[in-house]
């Protein structure tokens, strides 16, 4: 049985008989009867009474109307269901995302992708290092997947959508030790107390470099909750190495930003499964890499 037979047999219903169905349908008579046939053969039972040209109902043909107009019905739904997210008038898109980058540049993707797709909602999910995003994105757990790095870009796990770069810079507390500085050397960050995120962060990288090149200073604390760190350095514990991602959250809470000399950055990619991607991936993608060549 398939939901065409059943369609078949519903307009044969509808109309009144076999050849104003087969009109209704843009289908030979014969060819209208063949799949009723076939119908009746799956169901064990005759559907109608075959009478000259007419065609009447038998019990177990009219039991089968209510059923067939639900499964139309249901089938019909499902189409239009497919097409609305295939038209991305509506459906979701699961997005892996770094915390600082969930900040920016995501803030600024969804914004533009929304704009442009407002049916379609976008599910940020935590990944807190490289290793993370990419494992969501290879396992399917998201579809897209943001990140930062110093290194190479892993492109042979997944496909590799460089977006931008971001500098590190130095968030301090306003009346801080830094206060009314634009820039401080590296080497200034010498025997003040840091604030620094986990292990396998670009950020926790970059300070862990600046202990091997001798710049000692000391770990006021280590902090997995990234969103934690504003407040860290706003209440006086210490200051904070962060991506410019946070440039302008920071700026708004009071805190001081400065930039880090000589400058040093993080790659910032997008990346996807290397197979087929859905119809809103496509166009997020789009969107952000629209975004970055402007």
């Amino acid at each position: 049985m398939d939901i065409r037979q059943l369609e078949y047999f519903l307009a044969i219903v509808d109309h009144g008989g076999f050849n104003r169905a087969a009109s209704a349908m843009y289908i030979s008579q014969p060819a209208l009867s063949q799949a009723v046939q076939g119908l009746e053969r799956d169901l064990g039972s005759a559907l109608f009474h075959r009478m000259g040209r007419r065609a009447v109902l038998t019990e177990a043909g009219t039991a089968l109307i209510e059923p067939a107009r639900a499964a139309v019905r249901s089938l019909q739904t499902a189409r239009a269901s497919v097409d609305a997210v295939r038209e991305l008038r509506c459906g979701r898109l699961d997005v892996a995302s770094m915390p600082s980058q969930a900040v920016e540049p995501l803030t600024t993707m969804i914004s533009a992708f929304g704009a442009r797709f407002p049916g379609v909602s976008v599910a940020i999910k935590a990944a807190f290092i490289t290793r993370d995003v990419v494992d969501m994105v290879r396992t399917g757990a998201a579809e897209l997947g943001l990140l930062a790095t110093s290194g190479p870009l892993p492109e042979r796990e997944v496909a590799c959508h460089l977006v931008g770069r971001q500098r590190f810079v130095l968030v301090a507390a306003a009346d801080g030790p830094f206060t009314g500085r634009r820039s401080v050397s590296r080497e200034e960050l010498a025997r003040h107390r840091l604030i620094v995120g986990q292990r396998g962060t670009g950020m926790r990288a970059y300070v862990d470099e600046l202990r091997e090149r001798g710049i000692a200073f000391t770990i006021a604390a280590e902090t997995e909750h990234r969103v934690s760190l504003i407040p860290l350095v706003l209440s006086g514990v210490g200051v904070a190495v962060v991506t410019d991602a946070w440039r302008t959250v920071a700026e708004h809470a009071g805190a001081h930003v400065v930039d880090i000399e000589p400058e040093s950055a993080l790659d910032i990619a997008l990346v996807s499964r290397r197979d087929e991607l859905s119809p809103a991936a496509k166009e997020f993608l789009a969107c952000a890499l629209d975004d970055t060549t402007r």
